[in-house]
């Protein structure tokens, strides 16, 4: 098996992760013309140049957005009224370009009318575009990875809430450019180390931050991450959604034969060598296709909490990002009747949620168990109906979609809106999806 794997010791952004791809041998004229397709080439140019960090050469790329910003003579990238990037944060959603270089959506100087593109409006520019079919699904997984993290940062929901750091070209440029390297190089699967966040404080208009950011740590719930090589942000929120949707699995120790080794440079010297290591391999073993999550699965009995009770810790529980909850009825010493709960979580979050059902149950004890859960891939597309647009999620097998379902409340909100019962919404889509 082929495989694409990530070396994340120095973390990773948008920029290098296209800087990497190049340097792997991704044609960059193939990479600008299929961006070309997205209609915005007068909002920016593409730099590609040779560079190096601790005696590492590798390539680089710089998106120099039309306009709205300019390099001084060290190549720092600045705003237009001079201040470095590096003097603004973005506390949960700035776009810090390379580790070391982004906007903040707290300067008012940018009055372009990229800089305030909304989630809905990057849907419709990449799906009217010329680019394949493969490629806008993969660029609007990763852009709802973003946009997810960024409405739950915000208490608001998908549609609703305003992105800055989505809506940026630079943003459009990496994760669409993402999707058209990750298509081009054809391998069978992406694997990764674990993710190395960086460390420290940055400085935002509400005063310092501590890194990782609020929408990388959303992001990348569940994932292998590392914390503190340098006292510097290290991964932005736009790298960590393209490795939480192409990683199939993570992994510090691969078996494999590696073919070629490649580095995506940043902008910034740090401590450490501040390069993306990437690696084309061939797997050494024969390993399994499907995708394997390690998990825990936490259990406890509890005999004295009332059905409502139990009701809003589940709930609870799942808004803290429980992977599933459940419940089963049991019968326990002195023929009581009990319920035992089920809560299924990452590996990485197994006591933060020992606590959680501490906190929200009457439970004396939890049983922890080890297991490792096997999961389908995710794809999520718009499907147009007489009642309106709707979310479809589609589960993906051997890069093939299995089946298709439509998000819940996109239907409960249509429902609601026209004043139909849901089944009538369901009826409508099915007749959609048989034209």
């Amino acid at each position: 098996m082929n495989i694409l794997y990530y070396d994340c010791f120095s973390g990773i952004s948008g920029d290098m992760n296209l800087a990497a791809m190049i340097d792997l041998g991704v044609d960059p004229e193939v990479v600008k013309t299929e961006l070309a397709r997205l209609g915005i080439e007068d909002e920016f140019s593409l730099k590609i140049s040779r560079d190096s960090r601790k005696g590492i050469f590798g390539t680089r790329v710089d998106v120099e957005l039309a306009h709205a910003h300019h390099h001084n003579h060290e190549g720092e990238h600045t705003q237009a009224h001079g201040h470095s990037h590096e003097e603004h944060a973005h506390c949960g959603h700035y776009h810090e370009h390379g580790h070391g270089h982004g906007h903040s959506h707290h300067d008012h100087n940018h009055s372009h009318h990229h800089e305030h593109r909304n989630l809905k409006d990057i849907e419709e520019m990449i799906s009217s575009s010329g680019l394949s079919d493969k490629v806008k699904a993969t660029s609007l997984a990763i852009f709802k990875r973003v946009a997810e993290a960024e409405a739950k940062i915000h208490g608001s929901t998908l549609y609703e809430v305003h992105f800055h750091e989505v809506g940026a070209t630079d943003s459009i440029i990496d994760i669409v450019g993402a999707a058209v390297c990750f298509h081009e190089l054809e391998i069978d699967a992406v694997w990764s180390s674990a993710i190395e966040l960086g460390g420290g404080f940055v400085d935002c208009a509400h005063g310092k931050m501590p890194v990782p950011a609020p929408a990388t740590s959303e992001i990348l719930a569940g994932k292998p991450t590392t914390q503190g090589a340098v006292p510097k942000e290290t991964t932005t929120p736009t790298g960590a959604a393209i490795l939480a949707e192409l990683v199939d699995n993570f992994s510090e120790s691969p078996r494999m034969i590696v073919q070629k080794t490649a580095y995506g440079i940043g902008h910034r010297d740090n401590e450490i060598p501040n390069v993306l290591r990437v690696q084309l391999a061939k797997v050494e073993e024969q390993a399994s296709s499907l995708p394997m999550v390690p998990s825990r699965m936490l259990q406890c009995n509890i005999d004295d909490m009332t059905g409502e009770m139990l009701g809003a810790a589940l709930e609870q529980l799942m808004e803290d990002g429980a992977m599933d909850v459940h419940f089963t009825p049991i019968v326990m010493k002195k023929n009581r009747p009990a319920t035992t709960l089920s809560l299924l979580c990452s590996a990485e979050d197994e006591e933060k949620f020992k606590r959680l059902i501490f906190k929200h149950t009457t439970t004396l004890g939890i049983k922890s168990i080890d297991i490792e859960k096997t999961v389908l891939g995710i794809s999520f597309d718009k499907l147009e109906t007489p009642l309106g647009t709707v979310t479809m999620k589609n589960a993906i097998l051997d890069g093939k979609i299995v089946r298709s379902k439509p998000e819940l409340e996109d239907c409960r909100a249509l429902a609601k809106q026209h004043g139909i019962p849901l089944s009538e919404v369901y009826l409508q889509i099915g007749k959609v999806r048989k034209i």
